[in-house]
């Protein structure tokens, strides 16, 4: 299913419940059993700050191709932090986790969401205007946080979650505070995740990052694809430049650029977290995960798990 929306700057969310007829009850709006199950919601403080939680599933894929209609003055950060709830909310669905991830972009890149059938999306997006994000962070000499306050058009950044992260989001989901002082409550817990987005955002290398013409930034997300798609194959530098259409040190520039890590150490990361989540989700042996993404030693495979995890795979998967 596609549904074309046009957002001048207030958010999709009312537009996408209209489109898959979900139900609006205050500032929930519901999936309908139809279409899936959970919830979306969301509050806006002005121009500056907004924010929208998504909580839900959907029984069939749905692509939002969304055409900006921001004002002039209105330059937007769109942070996107997906993953950071826990799956329990859909217990009774056979459905895959997306992953946790963050992702930085100016308002304009956000054009294209897709919404794969069959998975628990939990997720918060928040939108900072540039001058309200500078108002908290302007006096942050860090070379990377300044990249971001100075962002032109074609600009993302995706990285990781932390811990201190899923512990701020767990406190999204349930009524905490009563309803005269949620907005309130909801705007500092936005401010918080902000603050632990930077702090990873100032554990990066400070890299001179230049603007990103937009068919390369969708060149180098059809990287990242490839990569997460073929973990039992480690990655051709020269063959993806060539389907990307970029030389290799292009490539690896604008990779790191965009995700803060080189192309094999993104590719060793996305497999350990794939080895995690078979282990988490699937409940199959160490041995099983190792050799279903391309291990053919077990102790290398338990030391590089160690190494992107924290603890070695056997203990991961007793501690679950």
């Amino acid at each position: 299913m596609k549904i074309a929306i046009r957002d001048n700057g207030s958010g999709i969310t009312q537009e996408f419940a209209k489109a898959i007829g979900a139900d609006v009850v205050g500032r929930f709006i519901y999936i309908p059993e139809s279409k899936g199950s959970g919830y979306l919601t969301g509050f806006s403080w002005g121009s500056d700050l907004r924010m929208m939680i998504r909580n839900y599933h959907l029984k069939e894929n749905i692509v939002i191709d969304r055409t900006n209609e921001l004002a002039e003055d209105q330059e937007d950060i769109i942070f996107m932090l997906s993953g950071i709830f826990p799956s329990l909310q859909f217990q009774t669905e056979q459905l895959v986790s997306e992953r946790a991830n963050i992702l930085i972009c100016r308002h304009v890149v956000s054009t294209i969401m897709e919404m794969p059938s069959d998975t628990a999306f939990g997720s918060v997006t928040i939108a900072v205007s540039k001058r309200y994000l500078y108002q908290l962070f302007g006096q942050n000499d860090h070379p990377v946080i300044a990249s971001v306050l100075h962002a032109g058009e074609n600009f993302v950044f995706e990285t990781d979650v932390s811990p201190e992260i899923i512990k701020c989001a767990s406190d999204f989901l349930p009524q905490l505070v009563q309803e005269s002082i949620e907005s309130l409550y909801y705007k500092l817990k936005c401010e918080e995740l902000l603050c632990y987005i930077f702090t990873i955002l100032m554990q990066r290398e400070a890299v001179p990052a230049s603007a990103i013409h937009i068919n390369d930034i969708k060149a180098i997300y059809a990287v990242k694809s490839r990569l997460q798609s073929c973990f039992d194959q480690p990655p051709n530098i020269a063959a993806l430049a060539r389907e990307a259409g970029m030389s290799g040190p292009k490539l690896r520039k604008l990779f790191k650029q965009t995700f803060g890590k080189g192309v094999f150490d993104y590719y060793q990361s996305g497999r350990m977290h794939k080895a995690a989540q078979l282990l988490r989700e699937k409940q199959l042996t160490v041995s099983e995960v190792g050799y279903q993404i391309g291990f053919t030693n077990l102790s290398h495979f338990s030391r590089v798990f160690e190494q992107y995890i924290g603890v070695k795979p056997k203990k991961y998967s007793n501690g679950l």
